[in-house]
């Protein structure tokens, strides 16, 4: 068997080196040598191994598995994850610290190991004939024990958290680890349904010497884990730690393992939290799920449009209801907007919930076309309940809002808006027009402010504001 060692391997050039270097001497990066396991003689003795047989197969041959998806519990996870949880795939969860990653897990793990999960008729997979490569080839585990992987809390943190946001099964084990062989040794030896890492950044494994954390140790232990989901069909979920700017801590390569992605938002100031989807291997990435955060954990949000709408002063100006899409399914929220004359010799501009470049843009289109100055305004524009609206439909509630806030307007009672406002003012189509529609009438909206009904900003403004 051939000696295992690692070596320092710079990522931009591929030099080597026995020690670590702040500094390659070959390209001069910083940073850049980053500890890798090493198998003397890997090469030949793969060369000597392959069978051509064995490894290539006619794409049509191919015999695909048709798996049932593992219900997580919550609809709104099974949602995002596009209708549950895939055997064998591996899904990384990142967020900031303290919104609720940990407990969502948890509550996951609970749900599943006390039986409130199920085996969904969901197919993954065609029909295919003749062979089955063993590659191709993940069992489903017949039983329901979930392992719970703690490098950051102990066993009694766990089960403190844990008899407040659920009822314990007998067949959730808890696991408190850092050694990512000795997990996957004892997730096979309870042949595990599912298994839950917390957190990727507190595993090492013995082929490498670097601290937990380093980008080596996140590699090896993120290909090893990924190598026991796909070889026995268990689902592993990782929790992945973000780094100030909020992208996820670690290289690239840890996005690029993993099947799924997943980013549970929020803020300190409100209840909500939206998990979305930024890469999904077996369902849509525009999906996301809504849940409020309790004393007794995560709960789901089944109307969150009547609930971002709730607290809404109808009489008030600088308020308008936007229809958004968030992945497949319509929202109904409240851009608001805010506009104080400046004591500074710039005025303010703060957008919070919504793209600060395209609301730069209509505010621009609203001193061009509107014929209002806002030069000597402070601005403040933002999405009430602390979601984030990405997609440009909500151009024209910003406009709208903006427009009401300086002329201390109220916008007309039941009017819901949506488009996309252009450079020259017009208004153009969005997508999902009909659905947008749909949730707004069942809310009770009778009045559309539409690129369909208006063609300018101009006339959208008259309507909305002036009535005319």
């Amino acid at each position: 068997m051939a000696k295992t060692f690692s070596n320092f391997i710079c990522q931009q050039c591929g030099y080597q080196s026995s020690q670590f270097l702040g500094k390659c001497p070959e390209c001069g990066q910083w940073n850049s040598l980053v500890e890798t396991a090493v198998s003397a003689g890997d090469e030949k003795r793969e060369a000597i191994n392959f069978k051509l047989d064995d490894k290539l197969f006619r794409l049509a041959d191919i015999k695909s598995q048709k798996f049932n998806r593992l219900s997580s519990g919550f609809d709104e996870f099974d949602r995002v994850l596009g209708g549950g949880i895939v055997p064998g795939s591996i899904v990384l969860v990142s967020g900031d610290p303290g919104i609720g990653k940990s407990t969502l897990l948890l509550q996951t793990a609970i749900r599943i190991a006390g039986s409130m999960g199920k085996w969904e008729g969901r197919k993954v997979g065609q029909k295919a004939n003749k062979i089955n490569p063993p590659s191709h080839k993940p069992t489903i585990p017949q039983t329901r024990n979930i392992l719970y992987v703690s490098g950051e809390e102990s066993a009694q943190q766990i089960k403190m958290r844990a008899e407040r946001i659920g009822k314990i099964g007998n067949n959730l084990y808890i696991l408190p680890e850092t050694n990512a062989e000795t997990i996957v040794s004892a997730a096979q030896r309870l042949s595990c349904a599912l298994v839950v890492i917390d957190s990727i950044q507190t595993l090492t494994s013995e082929r490498l010497t670097g601290s937990a954390g380093s980008v080596g140790q996140l590699r090896e232990c993120a290909q090893i884990l990924q190598r026991f989901a796909k070889d026995n069909g268990v689902p592993v979920f990782i929790v992945g730690h973000v780094t100030k700017e909020g992208s996820i801590a670690g290289p690239k390569v840890l996005e690029h393992i993993v099947d799924t992605v997943l980013v549970l938002e929020g803020d300190d100031m409100h209840a909500f939290r939206i998990l979305r989807s930024s890469k999904n291997r077996f369902g849509s990435t525009w999906e996301v799920g809504i849940f409020e955060m309790h004393d007794e954990g995560m709960l789901e949000v089944t109307n969150p449009s009547q609930i971002f709408l709730e607290e809404r002063i109808e009489t008030r100006a600088g308020g308008v209801v936007c229809a958004t899409i968030a992945g497949g399914r319509p929202l109904l929220a409240e851009v608001q907007a805010l506009t104080t004359a400046t004591v500074f010799a710039v005025p303010t501009r703060r957008v919070t919930g919504l793209d600060f470049s395209r609301v730069q843009i209509v505010l621009a289109a609203i001193s061009k076309f509107s014929k209002l100055s806002l030069a000597n305004l402070d601005i403040f524009v933002n999405v009430a309940g602390g979601l984030k609206i990405v997609e440009p439909a909500a151009d024209l509630a910003v406009a709208l809002a903006c427009v009401s806030a300086v002329l201390d307007k109220p916008v007309k009672k039941g009017i819901c808006v949506f488009g996309e406002v252009g450079l020259l003012g017009e208004l153009r189509a969005i997508s999902n027009t009909s659905a947008r529609i749909a949730e707004a009438k069942r809310l009770g909206f009778v009045d559309f402010v539409t690129p369909q009904r208006f063609k300018t900003l101009e006339d959208a403004v008259s309507y909305v504001i002036h009535g005319e």
